[in-house]
């Protein structure tokens, strides 16, 4: 089959609700043209060095794919150089070391996935593995087939620097969305409040070292988990962590720019009070966010947050509706709003 008959396009693959946080983060890196979109992927026809596309901070995700109404297990079982194709450019250029691979489609004990197994297992000498460094999908979303293998072995959104991780804790392509609403070159003051493993503040800080970067959690077991994540990242004296409660008020200075995962579900203590929380949150950083400062949330109990809000300080200058999973086939709405000093 020739490239012409199932051109190779790049996927992108993100949360829903950061589309436009994405195009503007591919527009600062490259020139690019789009040539289908959703609201989780974007496809791309120009083939990019994978060096550049695993430094993508706001995306979950990049497969190489092709798409057409022929694409079908079937097909690709009596044609197996096609995928075959996609398989030895991601091996080729990507400078991951892949020793296992796992096919990921629905039917995958028929004769036909079963034999391009094997196909992969001679031609490739890779291992078949459910904890694979090669992705491959063959899946049909909508009306066409399509196959997509990923060009690394873990998706862009794991970070090198997380050595511990939170239940709940934030997913770092939002940390770095809600970070891209503040002009981080141009500010001296950044603090991060219910900091709990301080991925806001290890985004923020891998953009500008600079800053001066604080944040606190009471949580003792969540600062511990920080500090290292913090070392791992090369922060270390850069990030100033406390462990505190936001209802004592802790004197730490005032900022131009405020952050913060709102706790919610299972990270509120049994006896907490949400609206009670909430409140003190936001007089707090009335108290401590410089003029002309922003305040930058991000929660599922947005109703709650827009209820407290309305009666404070600040107004809400946007907000944006991000779709994350929960569990399987579970998605949990949550915001991130943008707020600033009424005028």
């Amino acid at each position: 089959m020739t490239s012409t008959e199932f051109p190779i396009q790049l996927k992108l693959i993100f949360l829903s609700g950061l589309k436009e946080i994405v195009k503007k983060e591919l527009s600062a890196h490259m020139d690019v043209k789009i040539i289908d979109e959703n609201d989780q992927e974007i496809y791309i026809d120009n083939i990019i060095d994978f060096n550049i596309l695993k430094n993508l901070k706001s995306v979950l995700k990049v497969c190489l794919s092709m798409k057409s109404e022929k694409l079908n297990p079937i097909y690709i079982y009596k044609h197996k150089s096609v995928l075959g194709n996609i398989i030895e450019k991601v091996l080729r250029e990507s400078d991951d070391k892949f020793k296992s691979f796992k096919i990921n489609c629905a039917g995958s004990d028929s004769t036909e996935i079963t034999k391009i197994n094997e196909y992969i297992k001679d031609t490739y000498k890779l291992t078949e593995s459910d904890k694979a460094d090669l992705k491959i999908y063959i899946i049909k979303p909508n009306n066409l087939w399509e196959i997509a293998v990923q060009i690394s072995s873990k998706p862009l959104s794991f970070r090198d620097y997380k050595l511990g991780n939170i239940e709940g804790g934030i997913n770092p392509t939002i940390a770095y969305a809600m970070n891209t609403f503040i002009d981080l070159d141009n500010i001296k003051s950044y603090i991060n409040i219910f900091s709990g493993s301080a991925t806001l503040l290890i985004e923020a800080g891998l953009i500008n070292p600079d800053l001066k970067l604080v944040g606190f959690d009471k949580n003792k077991k969540s600062n511990s988990i920080a500090i290292q994540n913090i070392k791992k990242a090369g922060l270390i004296k850069s990030i100033q962590l406390k462990t505190a409660d936001i209802f004592d008020k802790p004197d730490i200075g005032r900022f131009d720019a405020i952050t913060s995962d709102l706790p919610f579900g299972m990270m509120i203590s049994k006896n907490e009070d949400l609206e009670k929380l909430y409140e003190q949150f936001i007089i707090y950083s009335e108290e401590i966010l410089n003029n002309g400062g922003k305040l930058i949330v991000y929660t599922s109990e947005y109703k709650v947050f827009e209820k407290m809000i309305s009666k404070s300080k600040f107004i809400i200058k946007s907000d944006l509706s991000v779709r994350v999973l929960a569990k399987v086939n579970t998605y949990l709405p949550t915001k991130i709003f943008v707020c600033e000093f009424k005028n």
